[in-house]
């Protein structure tokens, strides 16, 4: 019997409200890179959100593509339960 097991994922958002007209996907990945993604959220101190639908939706997106308009809703949801959770929570921004 094969015991499989599914690689963790991971996808990151940025938005950039001068240039965005939506969050884009600022990097994507599974097993190794979604750890280090990870790694690098919790350095910086970037709530992490566990979705594994909406990780898989945003991992078919490419790198810097802006996130499409059936996902607006969810992501704005996601994003306000942030703030309701951490009022210090900021977007950071790219330099």
């Amino acid at each position: 019997m094969k015991t499989t097991t599914k690689q963790r994922k991971a996808a990151a958002l940025g938005y950039d409200a001068e240039k965005d007209l939506a969050p884009r996907v600022l990097a994507s990945g599974k097993g190794r890179v979604s750890e280090k993604i990870l790694e690098i959220a919790k350095e910086h101190n970037i709530p992490i959100h566990e979705d594994p639908d909406l990780v898989d939706l945003l991992a078919s997106l490419n790198i810097g593509e802006t996130i499409p308009p059936e996902l607006y809703k969810l992501v704005a949801e996601i994003i306000t339960y942030l703030y309701e959770i951490d009022g210090d929570f900021k977007m950071v921004k790219k330099k």
